[in-house]
């Protein structure tokens, strides 16, 4: 929950639980599911009107035939005399084909509502990721989010299309079961029922419970495993480059195999806490003979008309053959029904997660200037004990060039993170000329700021779409303006199709330096007056390197830059510099004065320098 100052501006990120599994009161998945059909929610119930129709039109054929039956059997030996028997075979007839008829209209509406619903899931879990903090995304695996996002409504998809129709028509069965088995003999009728009574009891027992011991609570430990086994083959798959280079095919193996062997072991003990309960509800749905047939020989030796209860047996032994596929229906509609519920609480896990504040039009700032300052900011990541930062002042000055740097995760990408809101902070203020960064409106904040990743990654579109991202409007001379000032002509000149070359598509990759080189072209054509660089030549080689700081030379020109390197030699011209170590500014000033001090920075200078000096001979590290 995020707290406020006193003028009402956020000053936690909201969201920080990242999503509360079964905070919510639990709600029935169907009804919610049905929430994103949208304008065609009428499909969604007509399909379920006609559902329980046609559950009232499957039974009507066996009256019909009971109806013949007794027709034929008053007039025996007679048949003749039997003139109304076609007219109800007729029936019989006409009824099988309306409910034909009635059961694929069923399934053609809950299959458009169902497409509708899987891509409403799809546009609303994506939607809302675009929106959440982007330190989600390095908590969870690709693998776990795919699997969220396309499996969840890939299963809901599923239910509406083939499972609805079985589903509302599976428990509008017994309905009208009830109804008719007390139609012609109340004794009979209430034999029928003991099975049911009892395969509804099993069913329970494996499906319905809530408990530690439950059905649902097994579902939900098998859908973490099949989701755990799923994101380990995805993770698996894209380290196997990295396996065959090094070799180590069994280690990387452990994690996946470790993930079948759970999955294996979760399925297994589902089985086996089903099996008991499963052979009870096949015994039961199989067993009306079992308790019809002697019923009836006992009720015959005291039936006063015997040839009337003959005609009612038949109709109840006809009748009772019908259980077994009703049952059937129940149990997987029901098993359905817990696979969406597990799909939606999944997906919750991700709607769940509170997005960064927006601003209200009327409370919005608008800064003025480029000045990037911090006050009293501390912030700590989401179940971490420690804070990653702690209680940080600094001020950048309009067109100046200001370093970060220190140890690893000392706290200086954090830092940067906080200037484009990747993060709120949940002490002290973040101000972007003058504007504290949680009042500027999100596309005002991101059109002031330009940042530039480690390894920035490009669409499987073509280059100039991958640098258009930076100004969708802009024309296709800016584009290559804009490739030109990023030192990227040697890439446009190696493809034949030249800036309509489409990156990962027929063969078409870069090296890191390459891409670095396009992100910069993107960066450049966006031309915000603020950059923030982590780290911009980390995986570049000494070629690339030399047209990358060129075109960082083109980028940061009358810009307000707030540098991220490791690299020392590229900072030592700053305008001014300052140490993170462990959450806390540890010294700042320009590079002589650090220097000069031989504090921590002049520490780290020194062996920056030592290391450039070090050659490999013979496999052994030298000194030159």
């Amino acid at each position: 929950m995020a707290m406020t100052r006193g003028d009402g501006a956020p000053t936690a990120w909201e969201g920080k639980g990242m999503g509360k599994e079964g905070s919510a009161k639990k709600k029935n998945a169907i009804l919610e599911l049905l929430r994103f059909t949208g304008k065609r929610r009428a499909l969604a119930y007509a399909g379920c009107g006609l559902s329980v129709l046609n559950a009232a039109l499957t039974v009507m054929p066996l009256v019909c035939v009971w109806f013949v039956v007794r027709d034929l059997i008053s007039v025996y030996p007679n048949w003749a005399e039997a003139s109304s028997a076609a007219m109800w075979a007729v029936f019989a007839v006409v009824f099988a084909v309306l409910s034909i008829i009635v059961y694929f209209g069923a399934l053609m509406a809950s299959h458009l509502a169902a497409f509708r619903i899987a891509a409403n899931m799809r546009k609303a879990m994506v939607r809302h990721v675009a929106r959440i903090p982007i330190g989600y995304f390095s908590a969870h695996s690709s693998g776990e989010m795919r699997r969220v996002i396309d499996g969840c409504a890939g299963q809901t998809e599923d239910l509406i299309a083939h499972k609805l129709p079985d589903f509302v028509g599976s428990f509008a069965t017994p309905v009208i079961f009830f109804v008719v088995a007390f139609l012609f003999d109340w004794r009979m009728g209430l034999l029928c029922l003991v099975p049911i009574v009892v395969s509804f009891a099993a069913m329970w027992w494996m499906m319905g419970r809530e408990d530690a011991k439950g059905g649902r609570h097994f579902m939900e430990l098998y859908q973490a495993a099949l989701m755990r086994m799923s994101a380990a083959a995805t993770e698996y798959v894209r380290g196997i480059p990295v396996v065959k280079v090094f070799q180590q095919t069994v280690f990387s193996f452990k994690a996946f195999h470790e993930a079948i062997i759970d999955y294996r072991d979760m399925a297994t003990n589902y089985t086996e806490y089903c099996r008991r309960p499963q052979v009870v509800q096949l015994v039961a749905i199989n067993s009306t003979f079992a308790v019809l047939v002697p019923a009836g020989i006992a009720l015959a030796a005291v039936a006063p008309d015997f040839p009337a209860f003959l005609i009612d047996f038949l109709f109840y032994a006809f009748f009772s053959a019908m259980t077994t596929t009703m049952m059937s229906k129940i149990m997987y509609s029901s098993e359905a029904v817990m696979i969406a519920e597990d799909a939606l609480r999944r997906m919750n896990t991700i709607m769940e997660v509170a997005p960064i504040a927006e601003v209200e039009s009327a409370k919005a700032h608008h800064p003025k200037g480029a000045r990037i300052e911090l006050a009293g900011v501390s912030f700590s990541y989401p179940g971490s004990r420690e804070p990653a930062l702690r209680n940080v002042s600094l001020s950048v000055p309009a067109g100046a060039t200001v370093a970060l740097v220190g140890p690893s995760g000392g706290g200086k990408s954090t830092l940067a993170s906080l200037v484009p809101r990747f993060w709120d902070a949940e002490e002290g203020s973040v101000l972007v000329g003058g504007a504290d960064v949680r009042r500027i409106p999100a596309e005002e904040l991101m059109g002031a700021v330009s940042f530039v990743f480690q390894d920035d990654r490009l669409f499987k579109r073509s280059l100039a779409d991958n640098v258009r991202a930076g100004r969708s409007n802009a024309s296709d001379a800016e584009v290559l303006a804009s490739l030109h000032a990023a030192q990227c002509d040697d890439i446009i000149a190696k493809f034949p199709d030249g800036v309509n070359t489409v990156v990962g598509k027929a063969g078409v990759y870069l090296s890191g330096g390459e891409r670095q080189r396009i992100a910069l072209a993107r960066a450049i054509l966006k031309d915000a007056p603020i950059v923030v660089l982590d780290e911009a030549t980390a995986f570049a080689d000494p070629e690339n390197e030399t047209l990358i700081q060129a075109a960082l030379a083109t980028l940061c020109e009358d810009k307000t830059v707030l540098m991220i390197a490791h690299r020392l030699s590229t900072v030592v011209n700053a305008d001014r510099i300052f140490v993170i170590n462990r959450g806390c500014v540890a010294e700042q000033g320009a590079h002589e004065e650090l220097v000069a001090q031989g504090g921590l920075y002049a520490r780290m200078w020194r062996d920056y320098r030592t290391s450039a000096t070090w050659r490999i001979e013979g496999g052994d590290s030298h000194v030159a």
